[in-house]
């Protein structure tokens, strides 16, 4: 045994510096502009200097409002897609260590122990006898020696899918980050829309009061006091619309927070958030690739190429070693007696003649590759636009807020001007209910403009990737 140890040792170093069959990695060209795009829709961008890149900027750094961070730090707590993503890296992890664990051979010590009675006429010396046998083993069995790289390709596909996965999970919080925010926007829009209800319900409630009392003394058609009344019945069907909606919106923000009941700590309109900061978004597009989505798809990428390798691989011989010392005796008492030692070493090699499904398969993981390549193209593609998007409403918004907030200041005086003259006896009522609905739209077409501007800027920060960073860099920074 002592003279044959050298051989095992050379398998076992041989089994250490197989080689690999998987072809080199290359990484795609990106199949965008280097640049973002131009254009009349992006002249009006306005980045402060020196404003930070969005993956160097933690998220309690750019959401500078209190009652926001409280309810993102809740969520990221909390929320149980996020944490069954978290678990999902553990399963990774744990396969990888299974996949990673192949390449080292398995010891095992195996007892056993039989009897056997054989009959006189079976008996080579006639009479009846039984047959007994212990023995102790410590060995290796059946451990493949990786001559060409099978199981390291496999190992190698199994940690690019666990980094993957880990990519995976820092999208995921990307995204909770995100939609959390924007639970929260649309909550505090909605909020707003119910207290510009609730008011235009006011006045015109007093204006249909008002109305009562002219068309009792004869000053008012029956017809304006209808009229009136629509516009009061109209501005209370809002006001139960939206408060049904403003419910909806806090049980949705509660679903993504992971709490039951609890009050929310929210703002009652969005002029009473604290806007998120400015971030820049580079001259270049190569900022995308550092997208944890992105680089999921790269992972999965390497780990079809590698899949590749095992493919190749099985298409050569397969050699295995099963080896073994231990002791063995006819007696349980001479067990570990003196010359009852044993020794077995039993190599195996496995050569594939013909055998279709192996080809098959070896076609079936370039395929595999092809569409990786694909995917990991169409994600970078789909980052380039939604950061254009995001550019595009960014170049804009600012014009048409800025617009919008014109229309409501001349909606509001034309209101005003509205009522004189009908009080005044110089126009119909009917003026003042137009005024009153071309206000109203106004306004809530003012807040949609609002939560669109805030929004996008959520928006803008989690598609250039940020959102990675914690609370505690973020306080580090």
């Amino acid at each position: 045994m002592i003279r044959r140890l050298p051989l095992v040792l050379i398998a076992i170093i041989f089994g250490f510096c197989g080689c690999t069959l998987a072809p080199k990695y290359e990484r795609p060209k990106a199949p965008v502009s280097e640049k973002w795009p131009e254009g009349a829709a992006y002249k009006d961008i306005q980045i402060p200097a020196g404003a930070e890149k969005a993956s160097e900027l933690g998220w309690m750094g750019f959401f500078t409002d209190p009652n926001l961070q409280k309810i993102i730090k809740t969520a990221l707590e909390s929320n149980r897609d996020l944490r069954v993503a978290a678990l999902n890296i553990e399963k990774a992890r744990a396969l990888y260590g299974i996949q990673r664990g192949e390449l080292f051979p398995s010891f095992n010590t195996i007892g056993s122990a039989s009897a056997q009675r054989i009959p006189a006429d079976l008996s080579s010396t006639g009479d009846s006898r039984t047959s007994e046998q212990y023995s102790v083993n410590f060995g290796i069995t059946s451990w493949e020696i990786d001559f060409f790289g099978r199981i390291r390709s496999l190992k190698d596909r199994a940690l690019e899918e666990y980094l993957a996965t880990d990519q995976a999970h820092l999208s995921a919080r990307i995204l909770l980050i995100s939609a959390v925010a924007q639970a929260y926007l649309t909550l505090c829009a909605d909020r707003e829309n119910l207290k510009i209800a609730k008011m235009t319900f006011e006045a015109q409630k007093e204006g249909y009061t008002l109305i009562k009392r002219r068309y009792e003394i004869g000053l008012a058609s029956e017809l304006d006091l209808y009229r009136s009344q629509t516009q009061v019945d109209s501005a209370q069907g809002d006001i139960a619309r939206l408060t049904q909606v403003v419910a909806q919106d806090e049980n949705a923000l509660r679903l993504l927070m992971g709490i039951s009941a609890e009050a929310l700590p929210v703002a009652e309109d969005l002029g009473e958030i604290i806007p998120p900061r400015d971030i820049s978004a580079g001259m270049s597009s190569d900022v995308l690739l550092s997208r944890p989505d992105i680089v999921a798809a790269e992972h999965r990428l390497k780990a079809a190429n590698a899949n590749i390798g095992a493919a190749r691989a099985a298409l050569f011989p397969r050699i295995s070693l099963t080896t073994t010392v231990g002791t063995a005796s006819s007696e349980l008492s001479g067990l570990f007696g003196s010359g009852s030692g044993t020794w077995s070493f039993a190599p195996q090699i496995i050569a594939p003649i013909f055998d279709a499904r192996l080809w098959a398969a070896y076609d079936a993981t370039k395929v595999e590759r092809e569409l990786s390549v694909a995917l990991y193209e169409k994600a970078i593609q789909a980052a380039f636009r939604e950061v254009s998007d995001s550019l595009a409403v960014k170049g804009t918004v600012e014009k048409q807020l800025y617009c919008q907030k014109s229309l409501v200041d001349a909606l509001e005086k034309t209101y005003r001007l509205s009522i004189l003259r009908y009080e005044k006896g110089i126009d119909s009522y009917l003026g003042v209910l137009d005024a009153q609905r071309s206000l109203y739209s106004a306004q809530q077409g003012l807040v949609a403009i609002k939560l669109a501007r805030l929004a996008n800027q959520v928006k803008f920060y989690a598609v250039l990737g940020g959102g990675v960073r914690d609370s505690s860099e973020a306080s580090a920074k």
